[in-house]
């Protein structure tokens, strides 16, 4: 192992290859060794995986993703970084795509590989200005990804894996949970990048649930009550759910209280399981 992900290597090559990292694409490198070990680790990889990486960078996390996995399959936006990615990683087993992940098809990107393996994971240490549509992304259009572990603001990370009744607990929190199994897996200071950000960040996993106990009738409607839900926090879901269906007020209490829900109820008191039912009465209602 060439020990990329480490000050004195990315400072040598920010240097050589005259980088100069670029706020537009969100890039912070993570150059704490220990970390980047313990972010593979906590992955349910094997030798026979098949890793997507988004924004590799120089190759920090690559490095140790490569150790462990079949294949690695990077995107990178940086035109930049490119040359350095490809004198990193001269081997078959990495493939390096040159382009914006959230322009890609993901699933054929896997198939163009050709390759046999026992899952699909994505690792990845993502800019925070996007890590809510590339997990969004991955979520509503593969078919193939099963596991998910993203570095993300620490903050976002508690919204994601927060729990009902609780000041974290939002949309993103309910569509997450509704879509994987979520855990934060270990915490990262933002001592350890290069540069530092001002924030801390968390190490999330996600669990793709394949066989889920419930369904929506319509999965877009389920998002979008969810969504107009936590529109306004304070706000009841009465006058929420109002806003969004323009139904009399009297009527959205009297469909709560028959499905057993409380007319002055708040989206944050609900499970998800509870916004599936809703979902499912409200669009049986608008359908009428």
């Amino acid at each position: 192992m060439k020990n990329i992900g480490t000050k004195s290597q990315i400072n040598k090559e920010m240097i050589a290859n005259d980088f100069r990292t670029k706020k537009k694409f969100g890039q912070n490198f993570l150059v704490d060794q220990n970390i980047l070990k313990k972010i593979v680790d906590a992955s349910s990889i094997t030798e026979n995986s098949l890793v997507i990486e988004i924004g590799p960078g120089m190759g920090s996390l690559t490095e140790h993703i490569m150790a462990k996995a079949k294949h690695v399959l990077a995107y990178e936006i940086d035109n930049d970084l490119i040359p350095i990615l490809n004198k990193n990683f001269n081997e078959s087993k990495f493939t390096l795509i040159n382009d914006d992940f959230l322009h890609r098809n993901i699933d054929e990107d896997i198939k163009t590989l050709n390759l046999t393996y026992d899952k699909v994971a994505i690792i990845a240490n993502l800019p925070y200005y996007i890590t809510t549509p590339i997990i969004f992304k991955v979520l509503e259009e593969s078919d193939i990804v099963s596991e998910l572990l993203i570095m993300m603001q620490l903050e976002v990370a508690r919204r994601i894996t927060s729990k009902p009744k609780t000041k974290d607990y939002n949309a993103l929190s309910v569509v997450i949970q509704f879509k994987t199994e979520a855990a934060i897996a270990l915490k990262v200071p933002r001592t350890v990048f290069i540069p530092a950000p001002n924030v801390d960040s968390a190490v999330v996993k996600l669990n793709v649930i394949v066989d889920r106990e419930i369904e929506p009738t319509n999965e877009k409607e389920f998002y979008g009550l969810v969504k107009a839900a936590f529109k306004q926090r304070r706000k009841t879901l009465v006058n929420n759910l109002h806003e969004k269906y323009h139904i009399k007020k009297s009527e959205i209490v009297e469909i709560l209280e028959d499905a057993g829900y409380r007319g002055d109820i708040r989206a944050e008191h609900l499970e998800v399981s509870d916004f599936v039912t809703l979902s499912d009465l409200f669009t049986a209602y608008i359908s009428r």
